[in-house]
């Protein structure tokens, strides 16, 4: 399983009960179809640009707070990296 997909929805499913939205409310809030919520969700997908802005929207957070615990490391002369923390 994807760890950047896996701490993404840890993030999401957080943000989403500490708002009390159901998956079906957010996914109204976000212009999104609530499959698409359960797909995130449930570490099946990680969001593209346009759907983590539409997220935190939808949420009234900043994108950053549903980025915690994820971190790049760039490579100096191998391939960088994701860190992801609370694995």
């Amino acid at each position: 399983m994807n760890e950047v997909a896996t701490r993404f929805s840890r993030n999401l499913v957080a943000v989403r009960k500490k708002a009390g939205l159901t998956q079906e409310e957010l996914a109204f809030r976000a212009a999104l179809h609530r499959t698409e919520i359960g797909l995130l969700e449930r570490s099946a997908r990680v969001p593209r640009i346009d759907t983590l802005v539409k997220l935190a929207s939808a949420l009234d957070v900043r994108s950053e707070e549903l980025l915690v615990g994820i971190r790049w490391h760039p490579g100096d002369f191998s391939p960088g990296g994701f860190e992801v923390q609370g694995m």
